[in-house]
């Protein structure tokens, strides 16, 4: 099984969009048994809440489900746990480096568009504070398309 945790500053927008849209990729490509998908967050503002209302109208929009996703912060735990964890920006990373319990860890970390080759953004911008939901879900879609690529080729091999 490989595990797939999403991160961004408080997991109410992008990590949990990504959350979803990946859950709803896995889900149609028939590998549930085998990846497992989380998202969490590097602060502790929204701990508890569930998807930010302009991640929720979007992805009902797109008809992709969110149900029981909840904003919680990264454990030590999930840095061993999770095979890998995926910020959605520079400052995610930084922060994942900060909070990891051990530097061992720090080789799972990877920006969510670090698989998205010839994607000239590195970053998905942030729309709580950009307001632009839709950039967010273009680049969200676009890098779990990657990811799971990436990972149904390891399962193969694997």
């Amino acid at each position: 099984m490989t595990k797939v945790l999403f991160v961004c500053l408080g997991n109410i927008c992008r990590s949990t969009m990504a959350e979803a849209v990946f859950r709803d990729k896995v889900e149609k490509a028939g590998l549930s048994a085998d990846i497992q998908i989380s998202s969490a967050a590097t602060g502790s503002w929204n701990l508890g809440d569930a998807p930010h209302k302009g991640t929720a109208e979007l992805l009902d929009s797109k008809g992709i489900s969110y149900k029981g996703i909840y904003s919680t912060k990264i454990t030590d735990e999930e840095f061993e746990e999770y095979d890998y964890i995926i910020g959605m920006d520079e400052s995610n990373l930084v922060n994942l480096k900060k909070l990891s319990p051990n530097p061992v860890f720090n080789s799972k970390i990877h920006l969510l568009l670090s698989e998205s080759i010839g994607e000239e953004r590195t970053e998905v911008p942030d729309p709580y504070y950009t307001g632009d939901f839709n950039l967010t879900y273009k680049l969200v879609d676009m890098g779990t398309d990657k990811w799971l690529n990436k990972i149904r080729e390891e399962l193969k091999k694997g």
